[in-house]
Formats: structure tokens, sequence, C-alpha cells
């Protein structure tokens, strides 16, 4: 009976996780992403062009994060997974129809309500099934290998883009991106959901949960009043936002070593095969302390500058390295936030993260933007590593006072389970 008691839960957190995987997967197999800059570029756009759709996007992320999160605190969550995809379909759609700064813009804001709806709301439910099927310690290594699962579609886009590309110009490569983000939608509406959520007509305060603006109220208090949460939440944006912003740059540093456009997604690979390294670490990575978290650090800022300075198709497998490390740092990162985070507020207070993270990624592409137009692109990517050392720094100097391990141990418990 017991054996049995037992393959329930694992049934059931296998069931969510493959739901997961797809889902990530088919969020992230999308055609687009190693050739939408070029697609900018070819359209006659300039560097400083494309940093302003850049900014354009994280704007709309910002403003929509947090209300978003606490949307999905009130509301279903795996309802607006359902809907984050589509709105990205959208996106790709009017670019490669339209083919202007202007639609190229509209597109961004689409894609940053997409990211909005599922930033914080994905988090918040893998966690609190997990919790629910008393497997909250496997959070990281779920989350780890679901975006692995991400990097692996992106590493299936630069395989096929190139050849895609070659066949049918930017529309086929639009399409086939709509398409999988069609899937996306589709599978999102297999993701396990036994929260109970209050009613559209519920009173703001009522018996089935706290609406939407008392959720909000919740989760901001949440994250300020308590120190640990609030120490989780800076650290999310310190970690997340320079190299999530490096990514959309690295097709043009790839051009500028001399390489042929079709060749672009091809020398990407190895930046993406990193990822996926870092996403499957997560496991054997949780004991790192602050120290070894400042170490792990360390490392990604040193091969950012020397993949970047070598100004060689070589230097892409440094990149690599330096993107494994990052990918490990952030998945930790948000493993100690989750870990941290009480009360219903939980999609709430990951969107905190997500808007620090936002604002972060504003500043970076404006700098970024101005570099790469005095510097060239190795000179940005060179600066990119600064930030990294400088927490590292913070993080070696806090970890003196006694090392603890960045991600959680032991599972957590959940009152309503």
């Amino acid at each position: 009976m017991n054996l049995l008691s037992a393959r329930v839960p694992d049934t059931r957190v296998r069931r969510l996780s493959v739901t997961l995987y797809g889902y990530l997967f088919l969020s992230d197999l999308v055609l687009l992403y190693p050739v939408y800059v070029l697609l900018f570029s070819d359209t006659g756009l300039s560097v400083g062009q494309i940093s302003a759709l850049f900014v354009i996007w994280s704007v709309t992320a910002i403003v929509l994060e947090v209300p978003s999160g606490a949307w999905a605190d009130a509301v279903s969550r795996r309802l607006l997974l359902c809907l984050a995809p589509l709105l990205t379909g959208a996106c790709f759609a009017l670019w490669v129809l339209a083919g202007s700064w202007w639609a190229f813009a509209l597109g961004f804001v689409l894609w940053g309500a997409s990211g909005a709806l599922g930033s914080g709301a994905l988090e918040a439910l893998v966690h609190t099934e997990l919790d629910r099927l008393g497997a909250a310690g496997r959070y990281a290594r779920t989350m780890g290998r679901g975006r692995t699962a991400g990097v692996l579609g992106v590493l299936a886009s630069m395989v096929l883009a190139g050849p895609v590309l070659a066949a049918g110009g930017y529309r086929a490569v639009g399409a086939a991106s709509v398409l999988s983000a069609v899937l996306a939608a589709a599978v999102a509406t297999r993701f396990p959901e036994h929260r109970s959520v209050p009613p559209p007509t519920a009173p703001a305060d009522g018996p089935a949960g706290p609406g939407w603006r008392a959720g909000l109220r919740a989760g901001l208090a949440g994250a300020r009043a308590d120190r640990r949460v609030r120490a989780a939440v800076l650290l999310v944006p310190a970690v997340t936002a320079v190299w999530g912003i490096l990514d959309e740059y690295a097709p043009l540093l790839a051009r500028d070593t001399g390489v042929a456009a079709s060749t672009v997604p091809l020398l990407l690979l190895p930046v993406w095969l990193g990822m996926t390294v870092g996403g499957l670490l997560a496991p054997a990575a949780e004991r790192l302390t602050d120290r070894g978290y400042a170490a792990l650090l360390t490392l990604a800022a040193v091969a950012l500058t020397a993949g970047a300075a070598v100004r060689h198709p070589a230097g892409f497998l440094l990149l690599g390295v330096a993107f494994c490390a990052l990918q490990l740092a952030t998945v930790l990162a948000d493993a100690r936030l989750q870990d941290r985070i009480t009360g219903p507020g939980r999609a709430t207070v990951t969107s905190v993260a997500g808007m620090g993270t936002d604002l972060t990624m504003v500043v970076a592409y404006a700098g970024y933007a101005l570099l790469a137009a005095t510097g060239g692109h190795p000179l940005a990517f060179v600066a990119a590593a600064v930030p990294y050392l400088l927490v590292a720094g913070v993080l070696a100097v806090s970890g003196r006072a006694g090392d603890r391990p960045v991600a959680p141990q032991r599972p957590t418990t959940s009152a309503a389970r």
C-alpha cells in the first residue's frame, strides 16, 4: 500500500515534468530566434534602432510584469500559460508580413505582454503543484531540466533556421515559428492545476481567496518585509539581466567574425549547448555555497571576456562556457527565490523579481548600444562581464560570515497540502 502511494505522486510529478518540458521546448522552437536580428538589420535598421526595439520589449514587460503576476495569483495560471505563446505567435506573424520598424515595435509589445503573462505564472504553477505532491525539493531539478528543454528547442531552431531560410526566406521561418507557438499553447492545456482561485464575482477579500488587488498588495508586502525574500528577489535580476540581452546581439557578434549570414546559426550552437549543460547541472550544483556561487559567476565573467575579446569564431567555444555558468546561476537563483516565498502571492513575488530583471535589461540595452556604436560588439560583450565580477565580490564577502547553499536541499511544506 505504501509502495502504491509512493508511485502515485511520482506518476503525477512525471506528468507535470513532461508537460513542462514539452511546453518550454515548443515555446523556444522558434526558427526566427537566430535570424530575427539579421531580419532587422537587412530591413535597414541601425544598432541604435534595434536596441530601441529591445527597450520597447523590456518596457512592455516592466509595465505588465507585476500586474500579470498578481493576475496569475487571482485566476488560473494555466490559462495565462495558454495565452502567452499565442501572443508570441502573433508577434512573429506581424514581423514577417509587415516588415517595418513600427511593425517590429508592435510585435515586441505583443512579445513583452506574452513574457509578462508567463513570467511568475509558470514558476508558481510548477512549485505549487510539486509542493502539493510533497516534491517541492525537486523544483531546481525540474526547472533546470525544463530550461534545458527550452534550450534544446533553440538548438533545433539553430539547425533548422539556415536551411529553411535558404529555401523559403524569412516568411517560411516566420510561419514555422507561429506553428510552434500554437502547439505550445495546446500543450499548456495539459498542465495540472489544483489551486483554488476565486470566481470573477468574488469580493476582493472573499472566502475563495484574495482578489487581484489584494493579491498584488500581499505579494508586494511579502517581497518588502522579509529580508531573505528581498535578497533572493534582488539576486535574480543581478544574475539574469545582462546575459539575458547578450544572446540577442550574439548573431551580430558572430557576423563580425567574418562568417556568412547562413553560417551564423551554426556558430551560435556552442552558446546554446553551454546553456543546455548549465540547466542539466542544476541538481549537482544545489550544494554550492555563496562563495562557490561567486566562483561560478567569476568563471562566467572570465570566459565571457576571453570569448568576445578573441574576435574569432573559436571564441564562441568560450562563450559557450560562460553561458553554461550563467544558465546554471540563473536556475539556482530562481530555486532560492521559490524556496523562500510563502503565502498565496508566489506569482506576484516572482514577477517582482522579473520586473527588476526587465528594468535592469533596459539599462543594459542602452549601455550595449552605446558601447557597440563606439567600440564594436566585442567591447560591449567584454563590458558585460563587469557586473558579474561585482556580484561575485559581494557574494564572496558575505559568504565569509557563514556559507549556506544557494538552492534549497530539503523539500518545503505547504499548509494547504
